[in-house]
């Protein structure tokens, strides 16, 4: 038993997860390798050739590096709870109207759990990934801190960990930036890890193509929602579209049709098959409402707090005031600048700093 205690290292096989696990080896933990299968891309029906972690050759390199750096390895399948949860939602959301995010789904609801199940089992004390990110603790709460490299940074997507995956989480590259990741890969030896690809597609959409998983998923799905409408702000039919479920908040590209001027998805209205489109201006919100909230660095906030509110991955963010929903656990963000493209369905990140103090998901844009 190692003096620094056992952790179970999550390893896709890319070199972010890779290198993590040769960190903690090198630093004297004993390292247990786990490769989650997650999802058999054939049975979506996509064209594409199967890649990033689910493929053979991404969990042929994570149990290949085990084996050189003489660790345990191992391969869990939890496609199952994966497929019901995650892509169901995925799904659900799209069919509703929204914009999901998968990633937030899988981090708080698969991933950690089905790790914190296996480490239980291996008498591992620690988990690890290789996630952009850091954890650190303020009275005696768990919350992410961002990472050094603020291109790479993960913690928007981190913001749903309860406190006991925290406390038992670990992120060696947090204060780490891409360059120097790729130096150690190859300074352990690993020169063509080093110069591996990063996937940024959906692990269950690696054609980038969720328009056409859906059809494939939703049987007799553009059948029955083709030949919508596009509408603009006073509700006026402006053409025809092919089905809303098709469509995001944001998108100026591949409405099908040309409007004489830039138009942009402002609204979709499920329930009618409408889309709303409009200028860029028709864009910027100056607020939202936030549900299924999860707090880290507080356990509670208080009404008319300003935080920096970050509505998506690559999103700066801005400041806001936050207040409670009467009535609900519910909140609401007050943006003290518009900000354009508020995506329900999206999540929405409260920071303090570089701190997570929490999240939610976007309900509705004001």
């Amino acid at each position: 038993m190692s003096k620094k205690g056992k952790v179970l290292v999550a390893m896709s096989g890319g070199i972010d997860s890779t290198v993590t696990a040769m960190m903690l080896h090198e630093q004297g933990y004993e390292v247990i390798g786990i490769t989650m299968k997650t999802w058999d891309y054939a049975s979506s029906g996509g064209s594409s050739k199967e890649t990033g972690c689910c493929s053979l050759d991404s969990i042929n390199d994570a149990r290949q590096v085990s084996v050189d750096m003489g660790f345990h390895h191992f391969i869990i399948d939890i496609r199952d709870e994966f497929g019901d949860f995650v892509i169901d939602n995925f799904v659900d959301e799209y069919i509703a109207g929204r914009t999901p995010n998968p990633c937030v789904l899988c981090n708080t609801h698969i991933k950690w759990s089905a790790l914190l199940k296996r480490a239980d089992a291996m008498d591992c004390e620690f988990i690890a990934t290789g996630h952009y990110a850091k954890v650190n603790e303020l009275n005696g709460r768990k919350f992410v801190t961002k990472s050094k490299d603020l291109k790479k940074d993960q913690s928007y997507v981190l913001w749903g960990l309860s406190q006991e995956c925290l406390g038992r989480t670990q992120f060696p590259l947090g204060p780490y930036n891409k360059t120097e990741v790729r130096q150690l890969a190859k300074d352990y030896g690993y020169d063509e890890l080093s110069k591996k690809g990063e996937s940024y597609e959906i692990c269950f959409v690696p054609d980038n193509d969720y328009r056409g998983f859906l059809s494939r998923r939703v049987e007799g799905l553009e059948e029955r929602v083709n030949g919508g409408e596009f509408v603009n702000a006073a509700n006026e039919k402006i053409g025809i579209h092919r089905g809303y479920p098709f469509f995001t908040i944001g998108q100026r590209k591949g409405l099908g049709q040309a409007f004489g001027e830039p138009m942009y998805v402002t609204e979709i209205i499920a329930d009618k098959n409408q889309v709303r489109l409009g200028p860029v201006s028709e864009l910027l919100k100056n607020g939202a409402v936030i549900g299924k909230t999860n707090l880290l660095k507080y356990d509670r906030i208080v009404d008319d707090k300003e935080f920096v509110t970050q509505v998506r991955y690559n999103d700066p963010g801005t400041m806001s005031t936050v207040s409670h929903v009467k009535g609900s656990n519910d909140i609401e963000v007050e943006f003290h600048a518009n900000v354009r493209g508020v995506a329900p369905g999206q999540s929405a990140v409260f920071y303090e700093g570089d701190d997570v103090v929490g999240g939610g998901i976007i309900m509705k844009s004001l």
